[in-house]
């Protein structure tokens, strides 16, 4: 896959559509993944005349891991900077997780680079601090393996780690993720906090949730609706953290029908 020289980064990226003046949805992923985690939404973008531009988040996938901590507006800089080295003058920003994060900062600093934005099950506040550490302690004495089954029981349903094949894949993924990437991630969440800042977005926004997320509640996401102004509220039923994998069909279809109206 392409790379590009971001600040201190090598960020790799994929981009799929053949159409180059059809709009163009940027996707971010979530801590301890990376760009494959969208595969079930790439197709049906597409086919629905978009252009989907994915990356791996530095520290994550294929991207290099400079030394942390990072912060949110690093990792929005990093995004913004892709757009730039692209020459894409706006773009439809979805992120989950970490990236809803990601484009909560992009939002609220470059808006006028963005045609909407949708935060996936994510939040402007991750505290408190020590439960960050903690896990943080945890990737760096055990490593990757110290914390991703845990990992995987906040994202999936016990139904869903029982049958869903796309499981196993995304545990590799967890597993493949640097550590020392993840820390350096795990520390800007940490040290986030949007809860004022988003007041000023002003763009199309949608807020997407799954029902059953223990890690990025639906309090949270209605947090986030009653902060942006004109922000749109979908709860996915039946789904926890990673509902873009869990409930595939029922994240496209809302995701879409948001895309096609602004």
């Amino acid at each position: 896959m392409p790379t590009l020289e971001i600040n201190d980064a090598v960020l790799n990226y994929r981009l799929d559509g053949e159409n180059s003046r059809a709009p163009l949805v940027m996707l971010s992923n979530s801590l301890a993944s990376n760009l494959s985690m969208w595969d079930l939404q790439v197709p049906a973008l597409v086919e629905a005349g978009f252009r989907v531009l994915r990356y791996d988040t530095r520290g994550h996938g294929q991207s290099s891991v400079p030394p942390g901590p990072y912060s949110i507006e690093l990792l929005a800089t990093d995004a913004l900077q892709i757009l730039d080295k692209l020459d894409i003058k706006q773009a439809h920003f979805c992120g989950l997780s970490l990236g809803g994060m990601t484009a909560q900062k992009l939002a609220t600093l470059h808006g006028d680079r963005l045609l909407s934005v949708a935060l996936c099950a994510t939040a402007a506040y991750m505290g408190p601090a020590n439960l960050w550490d903690g896990r943080i302690a945890a990737v760096a004495s055990g490593g990757m393996a110290a914390v991703a089954e845990t990992t995987i029981e906040r994202w999936f349903t016990a139904e869903s780690r029982q049958q869903l094949a796309a499981v196993a894949h995304i545990k590799q993924g967890v597993l493949a993720t640097p550590p020392a990437g993840y820390i350096a991630c795990g520390q800007a969440i940490r040290d986030m906090d949007q809860r004022e800042s988003i007041r000023a977005i002003g763009i199309p926004t949608l807020v997407l949730v799954g029902e059953q997320d223990p890690a990025t509640t639906v309090e949270a996401a209605r947090f986030l609706q009653g902060r942006i102004p004109g922000a749109e509220l979908v709860i996915i039923p039946n789904s926890q953290h990673l509902f873009n994998v869990e409930r595939a069909s029922e994240f496209n279809a809302a995701l879409l029908d948001f895309l096609r109206r602004h």
